[in-house]
C-alpha cells in the first residue's frame, strides 16, 4: 500500500470577498462567512477543497485556526 501524498500551501482569508487564487504556493481565499465558531475556517476548506477537486476530508488547516495566514495540507493532490 503507497503513502498518501500531501501538499502544504500557505494561504491567506480575505473577509467580505468571495474568491480562490493561486499563485505559486500561495492561496488568497475569499470568505463571506464571518469568523466565529469556525465558520470562516469551515468555509476556507470547502473552499480550497472545490478549487482542487478534493474531498474537502483530503483539506486540513495545519496551522492559524485564529489568524488570517493559515498552512493548509492537502492530501491526494493530483499534480
Amino acid at each position: 500500500m503507497s503513502t498518501p501524498k500531501a501538499s502544504l500551501f500557505y494561504v491567506h482569508v480575505e473577509f467580505n470577498k468571495d474568491h480562490v487564487t493561486v499563485d505559486e504556493d500561495k492561496i488568497t481565499v475569499g470568505v463571506r462567512s464571518k469568523p466565529v465558531d469556525g465558520e470562516a475556517n469551515k468555509e476556507v476548506v470547502k473552499k480550497i477543497a472545490r478549487h482542487f477537486g478534493v474531498p474537502s476530508s483530503k483539506v486540513a488547516i495545519r496551522s492559524g485556526h485564529r489568524s488570517r495566514d493559515k498552512i493548509i495540507q492537502i492530501t491526494d493532490l493530483k499534480s
